[in-house]
């Protein structure tokens, strides 16, 4: 059959593209893609194109299907997995498959498995690793923002601490501690935030900073201080941008250093400050990947010696964390529609991507059977003077503080061009 999608030739090179797609064999699924969310590392992807260790070299002759963060339904089950799984069923996966050693992954490496596309394939080894996933919510948004979720869920579960002289590492973010999320206005740091006050290990302070007053003042909104503190978590928002000694200030706000800290962009000021906030064994997690592979930072190694102060990464999340994301969005425990600002269709996936850092805001978010140009949110009413639909559309997500829903997703999948 035919499938439309965004494939990656080369670096800089995404191409909107349609192809047929061979039979699916006894151990593979064909699926329908409904939503997809563009990810940094989707942009990361495609500037570095085969310099990029999820890419194959032959990428040119052989082009991936861009997009990890999707979810759909299941069109037809090869023979191994019938009776196992079912066409009908909705779907979303974990996409850090890891599989045998490599780092292949849709959205990087598979020239028919990936988001930004109409139908793909299911290979194998995503169901042979547990990495296939039924979902049993309604909106398709969210399952797509389970993947971007669990890297969040990832993040806090890898965080440890220890005790003096004992040889044993406690994980995740202290139990009502101090903890600060650097750079964290945007998209993925107001996940954490959703996340971090409605999960079962929470902190009992909550610093959130950023730069830019527009992203921080869209946070206050989203986490007003007097429905947050109802969790047992205070939560501020601070601009640091003209402060001048930004390291004192913060901890000034909690009365001394933070137990975890997460930098949430490729910064060296952000990772430095970082550090400096640090108290002790203190934890901070370098979350935010760079696409300079000599990206270094200064870290105080003094307090790392006497302080017991530690550096971690993570990236990605795990099937676990995938599992714990949807049943706290099944349960109305978190909020994924918080990371997204932008909606739009597959004709604007490839410019959309390759433009990512440039365009403000969280998450865009890919409905891959509509033709949509990128549209902010925020714009939907302006945009409804010409065009009535996206008047329907404000007037539904003013219902619901602003955010992209359920009803807001039923509405366009209902009343947009259908590219199939």
């Amino acid at each position: 059959m035919k499938s439309r999608a965004v494939r990656l030739h080369g670096a800089n090179d995404l191409r909107l593209m349609e192809f047929e797609l061979p039979e699916i064999k006894e151990d593979e699924i064909l699926v329908k893609v409904v939503s997809d969310s563009i990810c940094m590392s989707t942009y990361k992807c495609a500037v570095l194109g085969t310099k990029h260790k999820r890419v194959h070299p032959d990428v040119a002759e052989h082009p991936a299907i861009m997009g990890h963060e999707f979810a759909g339904v299941i069109e037809k089950v090869g023979k191994k997995y019938e009776g196992q799984f079912f066409p009908g069923t909705k779907f979303t996966l974990q996409p850090a498959l890891n599989y045998k050693g490599t780092m292949w992954s849709p959205g990087y490496s598979y020239p028919y498995f990936g988001g930004d596309c109409t139908y793909c394939i299911i290979p194998q080894e995503v169901m042979e690793l547990g990495c296939f996933l039924e979902y049993k919510g309604e909106a398709f948004f969210e399952a797509s923002l389970a993947e971007p979720y669990s890297c969040n869920i990832g993040a806090a579960h890898s965080a440890f601490h220890t005790q003096m002289g004992v040889y044993k590492h406690e994980m995740g973010i202290r139990e009502g501690g101090k903890m600060a999320i650097l750079a964290g206005a945007g998209p993925m740091g107001l996940g954490m935030v959703e996340y971090i006050i409605h999960c079962d290990r929470r902190p009992g302070t909550l610093v959130v900073t950023d730069i830019d007053e527009n992203r921080l003042e869209r946070a206050r909104q989203l986490f007003p201080r007097e429905l947050v503190e109802k969790t047992g978590v205070s939560v501020t928002f601070v601009n640091t941008r003209d402060i001048a000694d930004p390291a004192q200030y913060l901890k000034d706000l909690v009365g001394g250093g933070y137990d975890d800290v997460f930098a949430y962009a490729p910064v060296e000021s952000v990772v430095e400050l970082s550090s400096a906030i640090l108290g002790r064994d203190g934890c901070l997690n370098f979350f935010a990947g760079p696409t300079d592979n000599k990206f270094s930072a200064r870290i105080n190694f003094y307090d790392v010696h006497y302080n017991s102060a530690h550096v971690i990464g993570s990236t990605g999340g795990n099937t676990d964390d995938m599992i714990e994301s949807l049943e706290l969005t099944a349960a109305g425990r978190i909020r994924p529609a918080v990371m997204v600002t932008h909606v739009g269709g597959l004709d604007c996936a490839a410019e959309t991507t390759l433009n990512l850092p440039k365009i403000p805001g969280g998450k865009k978010l890919i409905y891959t059977h509509i033709s949509m140009p990128l549209t902010a949110i925020g714009n939907f009413a302006e945009k409804g003077k010409e065009d009535k639909r996206f008047a329907d559309l404000a007037e539904i997500v003013g219902r619901n503080q602003g955010l992209w829903c359920l009803e807001a997703e039923q509405y366009l999948l209902s009343h947009w061009e259908n590219i199939e």
